[in-house]
């Protein structure tokens, strides 16, 4: 089959935002400023578990600051991450609380004319706690006895009892597991463990709040939904939504920690609302901090295999510590699940999940939604049955993926759909030739102070989340499209840029459907009033279902623009061809064959204006009814000094299935992303406390919360990146996601080639240099 021949998808292009990022023009909203604007501070709770006995706020508001308590804010609990349906939604959140969970919570708020001014008032306010006993272990938090952070959530909206902590959990059983393993040769059981990981990204939480003249509100926040935020916000403070507008803005990164809707929106909202003036309210890095992380992970796994390598039942039990508040672990357990049977065949299975309540930082999503914790757990275990079983890793991986044709789970059990494209092989046995897998794996290891191994791990992360039948999760996007009088394009969309060039990959879609030059298609500002729904740029769907909502008005679009040229040229729709013309900076419209029967887009829409036939526009939504992975493997090379512990990526090679690749450079700087986030997953990062205080032992410092430097990494030259020869037949012109996809595997090859360097096996991470050196020295560690 001859490869279509594009003029924009898969082509190099200077992004259109890069002029304005690069040179410090683009607005966030740290950047909005409003006339009469009061800043906004937050006093937050010294303790991870109290009762507040009284707030005393007069001197306060001596200084002439406006503060609010939990007294002043609607008495209601809800779910800050409304991606899921109602009746499978939990409920635990309060604007402020009377009963700090974890230190950091808000307790109160104040709003003054400067931001000076508001923190001085904010030290002026007494609280008199009560302090409750507090936990920080999730297998100490269930046990019998231990005291409750919340007694009754909402779950829908239905009150229930919260019993030893246990936030949600999950079971699911395909199979007969007894069965399975009676028919194993061999079975394996191990235990795995990943960190609580601090997002880190560049801009922390903030938010600007207008109050209108009618009783509404406007917007401007870090979010990577502006319609949920409208919606929330319309719930708790019952404000109509038509008087609700959330502005959409620059986002600086995000890694998954802006799905929910951030805690200080409902904060500032309340506190305009209440003084009738503008507010904005910015974290400090300290308590951004203090606000969100990386799920951490205990996986017991079970696996039994039969000689041949073929899997014949698996076992997965998961606890996840979710800290104070539940931002939905309920879904989060049911990703788990598929992110395990999906990797690999598995006949006969069984998921126990548990989320677990503890008086530390909620927990969220962060870039794969619990893969990358199941991808480390599975990945590893793979190389372990490999190596039982005398076989090489690869050759395991390839006898029982899930691949082409066969079914995986996606996004949970409800999220069911056909695997229609796959590089999982071209990638495993290109990519270990290109490393020179065979040599290296089992070449035999010397002694010496550095050490040298070399690992392999695959994984993939699903573009979306739709499946034929409608699951747990809300799924669709919306766009306009507008064909303006000179032949140039705009188009409207909720859907969130994270930073990784989302739009700029949406804007060459349009370019390329409606056969136009890529400067000529315009991003347009956008916010909730102006856009129709989107549901949230997460799960790796911005170019898959955003790009294929768009992909689909643009068709819609350009139907009505070959009818008007039918009228033009005077022959029927279906007899005319559209082409770019890169030299007249126009697309044209064609009868094929015949001369003179020609018309640029330009002239069309600018004669329907003349002859009132209106403006050529549309407007639509799209559920995608399937969510293909985006296939990856890594093979990552260390050297290990087994003097001081120290582990150093020295090569990796990224291999990635992404479909038609639509922008190369901006697909490889997801994979070098993912790669740099991985290592410091896998080596590094993690956020520690202090069981006495409660308080994170970096102070939320991040001085002290470490993260990798580029003298960390292998030098860019040892960096390859390859993009399989696939095409994803659902896709907008054969295109899927990547951008989870870049990090789930990482941690796992690591581990992998520690494992070939030195012959220990970590079952925990980050795995730091003490850890090497006291499983060297024979001491009983941690990851022993």
């Amino acid at each position: 089959m001859e490869k279509p021949q594009y003029h924009a998808i898969g082509k190099k292009s200077i992004r259109k935002d890069g002029v304005a990022k690069v040179t410090g023009q683009e607005i966030y909203t740290t950047d909005i400023v409003l006339p009469r604007m009061l800043h906004a501070r937050v006093l937050r709770s010294s303790f991870p578990h109290a009762s507040i006995k009284s707030i005393d706020t007069r001197e306060a508001e001596k200084l002439g600051a406006l503060c609010i308590t939990s007294k002043d804010v609607p008495d209601l609990k809800y779910a800050e991450r409304i991606v899921t349906i109602p009746s499978k939604t939990f409920k635990d959140r309060q604007v402020l609380t009377n009963t700090p969970r974890h230190v950091g919570e808000a307790i109160a708020a104040v709003a003054a004319e400067t931001e000076e001014l508001a923190e001085q008032a904010i030290g002026l306010i007494r609280v008199e706690y009560e302090k409750l006993q507090a936990v920080f272990d999730p297998f100490e938090a269930m046990k019998e006895g231990t005291p409750l952070l919340h007694h009754t959530i909402l779950f829908g909206q239905e009150e229930i009892q919260v019993m030893n902590n246990i936030a949600a959990s999950r079971e699911i059983v395909e199979g007969d597991i007894k069965k399975g393993f009676n028919e194993a040769e061999i079975i394996l059981e191990e235990t795995f463990e990943t960190g609580r990981v601090y997002h880190a990204q560049m801009e922390p939480k903030s938010v600007v709040c207008q109050p209108e003249a009618d009783g509404g509100i406007t917007v401007w926040t870090t979010t990577q939904t502006i319609h949920n935020v409208r919606q929330l916000l319309g719930e708790i403070f019952r404000i109509p939504l038509s008087k609700v507008n959330v502005k959409k803005i620059a986002l600086g990164g995000s890694f998954g920690s802006s799905i929910q809707m951030n805690s200080v929106v409902p904060i500032g909202v309340a506190l305009a609302l209440k003084a009738r003036r503008p507010v904005k309210l910015i974290l400090t890095r300290e308590e951004d901090m203090h606000d969100h992380c990386k799920y951490p992970s205990w996986i017991r796994l079970k696996l039994g295999v039969q000689k041949d390598g073929k899997l014949t039942a698996g076992h997965m039990r998961v606890v996840v510590d979710i800290g104070a508040h539940n931002t939905q672990a309920y879904p989060l357990l049911g990703c788990m699940a598929g992110w395990w049977v999906s990797l690999y065949k598995l006949p006969h299975l069984k998921f126990e999940g548990q989320a677990v309540y503890t008086n530390k930082v909620p927990a969220c999503a962060m870039q794969g939604f619990g893969n990358p914790q199941v991808t480390f757990a599975v990945e590893s275990m793979i190389d372990m049955v490999a190596e039982m079983l005398e076989m090489d890793p690869i050759d395991l991986r390839l006898k029982n993926y899930v691949g082409l044709g066969e079914t995986f789970w996606g996004q949970g059990p409800t999220v069911k759909s056909i695997i229609r494209s796959c590089g999982v092989e071209e990638m495993l046995r290109k990519g270990a030739e290109l490393v020179g897998w065979k040599e290296k794996f089992n070449s035999e290891k010397t002694g010496g102070i550095i050490r040298r191994g070399i690992g392999v791990a695959r994984g993939f992360h699903t573009s979306g989340a739709g499946a034929p039948m409608a699951g747990e999760v809300i799924d669709y996007s919306g766009s306009i499209v507008k064909i303006n009088e000179d032949g140039s394009v705009d188009f409207l969309t909720a859907l969130m840029d994270l930073g990784g060039g989302t739009l700029d990959a949406l804007a060459k879609i349009v370019a390329e459907e409606m056969k136009v030059p890529l400067d000529k298609v315009g991003i347009s500002p956008a916010d909730t009033r102006s856009t129709v729904y989107d549901v949230c740029t997460h799960a790796t769907r911005g170019i898959y279902c955003g790009g294929g909502a768009l992909h689909k008005v643009t068709g819609q679009a350009k139907a009505k623009l070959l009818e008007f040229a039918s009228k033009i040229l005077q022959v029927p729709p279906q007899a005319l061809k559209i082409e770019v013309d890169e030299e007249a900076g126009q697309g044209m419209v064609y009868v094929e064959g015949v001369p003179g029967k020609r018309i640029s887009v330009g002239e069309v829409a600018k004669t329907a204006q003349i002859n009132n036939w209106g403006t050529i526009a549309a407007v639509d939504s799209l559920r995608q009814v399937s969510c293909p992975p985006c296939f990856m493997a890594y093979f990552i090379e260390v050297e290990v000094n087994t003097e001081t512990g120290v582990i150093k990526p020295t090569r990796a090679l990224a291999y990635a299935d992404v479909g038609q690749v639509v922008n190369p450079d901006l697909a490889r700087g997801q994979l070098f992303g993912g790669l740099y986030r991985g290592l410091g997953y896998a080596l590094l990062e993690d956020t520690q406390y202090d069981e006495e205080s409660g308080e994170l032992t970096s102070g939320g410092w991040m001085t002290d919360f470490k993260m990798l430097t580029a003298n960390d990494l292998p030098e860019m030259d040892n960096i390859e990146v390859h993009f399989t020869d696939t095409y994803e037949p659902t896709g907008p012109f054969g295109a899927k996601g990547i951008g989870e996809a870049a990090l789930n595997p990482v941690a796992a090859a690591l581990a992998n080639a520690v494992y070939n360097a030195i012959g220990v096996r970590f079952r925990k991470i980050p795995i730091t240099p003490e850890d090497v050196l006291g499983a060297l020295r024979g001491e009983k560690k941690r990851n022993g």
